[in-house]
């Protein structure tokens, strides 16, 4: 099973790496009116070779009133991974967040993780297709 595992894991976390980096591109989105904001980016790249390394971050969450539920550790890609990006042109709020650029790297992180569903989808159709022979 480990073959299998191997066969499959590349893929599997450049899909998770894809959908964590739209997650941070729509908030940058989301926040572009808001003065002082940071607009962060995630260097693929880098944050898939430290999942494949396996030196990726994990942050602990923290319960800050005794009726909260017991909180489970988010995992991170890695904390080189994650960048602040520089606004092309400096706002007078101190946002980043230049939404040309946002969309643009939406629609590129989109693509990626269209394309990672599509070759996980296609290793899954060739073991599909090996085991029935």
């Amino acid at each position: 099973m480990n073959t299998l595992d191997a066969t499959l894991n590349f893929q599997e976390q450049a899909l998770k790496l894809s959908g964590q980096r739209q997650e941070m591109v729509a908030s940058n989105i989301a926040n572009a009116d808001t003065p002082n904001y940071q607009s962060v980016d995630l260097n693929f790249a880098e944050a898939l070779k430290n999942v494949q390394a396996g030196t990726s971050a994990t942050v602990a969450l923290q319960a800050t009133a005794p009726n909260h539920l017991p909180a489970l550790t988010a995992s991170l890609s890695g904390t080189d991974a994650v960048v602040y990006s520089t606004a092309p042109q400096p706002s007078l709020d101190g946002n980043t967040v230049d939404m040309d650029t946002q969309r643009a790297q939406f629609a590129e992180a989109t693509m990626h993780y269209q394309a990672a569903f599509t070759f996980l989808n296609g290793q899954i159709k060739t073991i599909m297709s090996a085991l029935q022979g």
